[in-house]
């Protein structure tokens, strides 16, 4: 006779509700939160723009939100202390007032300086110019434990850079009107028009890569008379600008011959390349550099991100050109800065629905948890480096964000 099993007894609390009606669980309504925003004034590269412009401000306050604006931050955008005060926000007289504030909007990065004034848990939307961050900077953005975003590395829910995006039109824009300048006598060019004449040849431009400042340095060439060269290894990039500009052009592939032979008789060269993570690949070499027209002009716009000249080095509005090779240089990273108030309102335009939505959420960190693009645009949280090539560039080890944020609660 085989032993009866043995059964482990299962007190009846734990099973005498398991097959009846259950109550039904809905989840709760987040509670909007109120979002308290400063906005300092910028004190470095001649920087002219300001974070959000009292339009955008506006409608934050009208949601509730608290904003307070650093004295005279809008000035250089032609918007007054007066400006702000009107629509709801607070005057900062000290820096120290402002970055009270538990959210942050720069349009430049924080000097060291300026990082003193942060704290823990802060977080701070600004610009990562790759070619003036140090490895101090991220320390300093480390030990103060502030959830940092990069404004260019946000993406939107289709996978775009939309503050590049708008930037991206303006500097395209700029880039040629910018070029057209350099080339004239007054600006000890080679005294040539960016345009065509009855009977004069047109001057050639040549642009690297193919996205929207391409785009609109095509559009702007094109209307004066240029002649167009565009490059770019993306196939379907130079298919689109030419279905977005409307007619055939001069494009290629970066095929190192035929880029040489367009470079050495270009004009004007504009560097418009881009990189999603880091830094934009060098696509002209020093070499070739020295061998392009004397007098000729390079527009970096990719300055930002490195350059994608060898031969690039960052300058600024005070002083926005140099020459070497005999070749004269435009390498100002905050181009955008020229049209300061144009500049301020489209950023305003993309941050303001942004913050917006935010406060819906619950929460900026909320946002990042469930935004796949906002969290691509953060490079420092809490106390770590999550950006993977800061951390090869500077030797700091860095963190998968994904691993350190496991929880919308």
């Amino acid at each position: 006779m085989s032993e009866k099993k043995k059964r482990i007894p299962i007190p009846k609390v734990f099973t005498e509700g398991s097959f009846q009606t259950q109550t039904e669980m809905l989840q709760l309504q987040r509670k909007p939160n109120k979002l308290y925003i400063g906005i300092p004034k910028e004190t470095t590269l001649q920087e002219n723009r300001v974070a959000l412009v009292p339009a955008s401000v506006a409608a934050l306050i009208a949601h509730g939100h608290r904003v307070v604006v650093e004295t005279k931050a809008g000035e250089k955008s032609n918007y007054s202390d007066h400006d702000y005060s009107e629509v709801g926000a607070d005057i900062g007289y000290s820096p120290e007032q402002v970055y009270k504030a538990e959210i942050i909007m720069k349009v430049a990065p924080p000097t060291i300086e300026e990082t003193e004034y942060l704290r823990p848990n802060q977080i701070l939307f600004s610009p990562l110019h790759l070619p003036i961050i140090t490895a101090e900077y991220l320390h300093r953005l480390k030990q103060k434990r502030v959830i940092s975003l990069a404004l260019e590395y946000i993406q939107d829910e289709n996978g775009s850079f939309p503050v590049v995006r708008i930037m991206s039109e303006i500097a395209g824009l700029s880039a040629i009107l910018t070029a057209a300048e350099l080339l004239t006598n007054s600006s000890n060019g080679k005294g040539v028009l960016l345009g065509a004449i009855s009977g004069v040849p047109s001057a050639k431009v040549v642009i690297l890569g193919a996205g929207v400042v391409a785009e609109f340095a095509t559009r702007t060439a094109l209307g004066l008379g240029a002649d167009i060269r565009i490059f770019d290894n993306d196939i379907y990039k130079l298919m689109q600008v030419q279905k977005n500009i409307g007619q055939r052009l001069n494009t290629s592939s970066l095929n190192p011959i035929q880029l040489e032979k367009e470079l050495l008789t270009a004009d004007v060269t504009i560097g418009a390349m881009h990189s999603p993570t880091g830094r934009t690949p060098i696509i002209v070499s020093e070499e070739i550099v020295s061998k392009m027209k004397s007098g000729s002009v390079i527009v970096d716009v990719s300055i930002d991100q490195g350059g994608c000249f060898a031969t690039s080095e960052v300058t600024s509005h005070q002083k926005p050109t140099f020459i070497k090779h005999g070749v004269i240089h435009y390498c100002v990273p905050n181009i955008a800065s020229r049209v300061a108030r144009t500049a301020s309102i489209a950023t305003s335009n993309i941050m303001t629905p942004l913050l917006l939505n935010a406060a819906t959420t619950g929460s900026i960190e909320r946002l990042i948890y469930s935004h796949k693009g906002l969290r691509h645009g953060v490079y420092t949280y809490k106390g770590c480096l999550t950006n993977e090539y800061l951390g090869q560039r500077f030797k700091i080890k860095s963190t998968d964000l994904d691993l350190l944020i496991t929880s919308s609660l």
